[in-house]
């Protein structure tokens, strides 16, 4: 996987699930419809994935064939970086096991997932000139 910036191919797909969610409505504390928040929370996992599989790249980690397995993302960045190893829990028990599976609605949840999603992308900036163009 070779992209000129793989910090905004991997926050493209926040960005569109951001806009997936605005489509979901909020009342008080909740998002309303549940299929929109299914969908955001796959793509922002999704973007945060790509941001690891960019990482592991740029850090030469011996590359897994076939499907990868959460166990797959959490072993390796246990040796890289806990920090980025607890917002990767963090963001796949919120975006994946909570918004896509569950259907999580609570506004909170849902953003405290984006977060960690998003904090493990920003860790691309210095291997792509700081997120500039």
């Amino acid at each position: 996987m070779k992209y000129e910036n793989p910090y905004q191919e991997a926050m493209r797909y926040i960005e569109n699930a951001e806009e997936i969610l605005k489509s979901a409505g909020k009342e008080g504390k909740f998002f309303i419809d549940e299929k929109y928040v299914h969908t955001a929370c796959g793509t922002a996992y999704i973007g945060m994935l790509k941001a690891l599989d960019f990482l592991f790249d740029i850090k030469q980690v011996q590359k897994k064939r076939g499907k990868k397995s959460i166990e797959y993302y959490q072993s390796n960045l246990s040796n890289l970086d806990k920090k980025l190893l607890n917002h990767l829990n963090s963001a796949y028990n919120v975006l994946h096991l909570e918004g896509y599976y569950h259907g999580e609605k609570s506004v909170k949840v849902i953003e405290d997932g984006f977060d960690s999603a998003v904090s493990i992308i920003n860790s691309l900036k210095p291997y792509s000139n700081n997120g500039a163009k």
